[in-house]
């Protein structure tokens, strides 16, 4: 029975103990370039989708009116092009160093992000998303500005020229 619970014992011991050694001894991926572990990968995945599949289907407060889309195409030339680029435009320094690489969120062929609901869009423009360098904008944009980016985002393959036109402006 000793032996038993010795063996027990020491065998919760040595898997932190080896988990430590492990990142001790510079095995963690910590670049940017670095591939995450898998259980890293798939325990992020999971918590990712429980949050997001809360919030979903959230109904926008906001129309998708021009006046909206446009609003939402000048934050998002401010505020995202510079990671999620631009229909018309190759991928900033910063978007290539990044890991993982940011998603392109409107493209030339008018597609992007619009297959996400407006909710789950917006729920990760809010909060960003750890590990990935997305950012968290809910303290610095308001609620209704947030919205007007998912819903330009939501509405990228029928957006007025108006609209598309503010998203292919040179950078200021």
């Amino acid at each position: 029975m000793k032996k038993m619970l010795l063996g027990v014992v020491v065998g919760f011991c040595i898997v932190p103990l080896a988990a430590f050694l492990f990142v001790k001894s510079g095995g963690m991926p910590v670049a940017t370039k670095g591939k995450p572990l898998p259980l890293e990968r798939f325990l992020a995945g999971v918590a990712l989708h429980a949050a997001v599949d809360r919030e979903a289907d959230k109904p926008s407060p906001i129309e998708a009116t021009e006046t909206n889309l446009a609003a939402g195409a000048k934050i998002y030339h401010a505020q995202c092009m510079v990671c999620h680029g631009s229909p018309d435009r190759p991928p900033t320094a910063i978007a290539l160093g990044m890991y993982p690489k940011p998603p392109p969120l409107v493209r030339l062929d008018k597609t992007g992000v619009t297959d996400d609901s407006t909710g789950e869009t917006y729920w990760k423009a809010k909060n960003g998303i750890r590990l990935t360098g997305m950012p968290g904008f809910g303290d610095s944009l308001t609620d209704t500005e947030v919205w007007q980016v998912s819903l330009l985002l939501q509405h990228a393959h029928e957006l007025p020229p108006s609209v598309s036109h503010l998203l292919s402006e040179e950078p200021k």
